[in-house]
């Protein structure tokens, strides 16, 4: 499985990435679809877990590249007042393809 960028559109209209290492983070957030703050975050976090769990039953290690990216998106939350009023946009997931010549890429998971 490639991995993906998540583009995404926060509450005051900046536009952000955050990196899975598997394309099951698309069973946790959907493409241009928006969600509150406090269930984006959710989303994310189990879709993130998820995908670096993904990455352990293939490497037999946990990927710490998901795990930076859920702290990355709990600090940008953490900008924003909690409130189901304010929404963040998941804009695209787009997946990666393979990655050749590096042995540590988890782009074939």
């Amino acid at each position: 499985m490639p991995a993906v960028i998540i583009r995404l559109r926060w509450p005051d209209g900046q536009e952000s990435t955050a990196y899975s290492p598997s394309t099951s983070i698309g069973q946790h957030l959907e493409s241009g679809r928006r969600y509150p703050l406090s269930e984006f975050l959710q989303r994310a976090e189990s879709g993130l877990h998820a995908a670096s769990e993904r990455v352990k039953e293939v490497k037999g290690f946990y990927c710490s590249s998901a795990m930076d990216s859920l702290s990355e998106l709990r600090r940008r939350a953490r900008a924003y007042a909690d409130g189901d009023d304010l929404q963040v946009e998941v804009l695209e997931l787009q997946q990666q393809g393979r990655t050749t010549g590096n042995p540590t890429a988890f782009g074939d998971i």
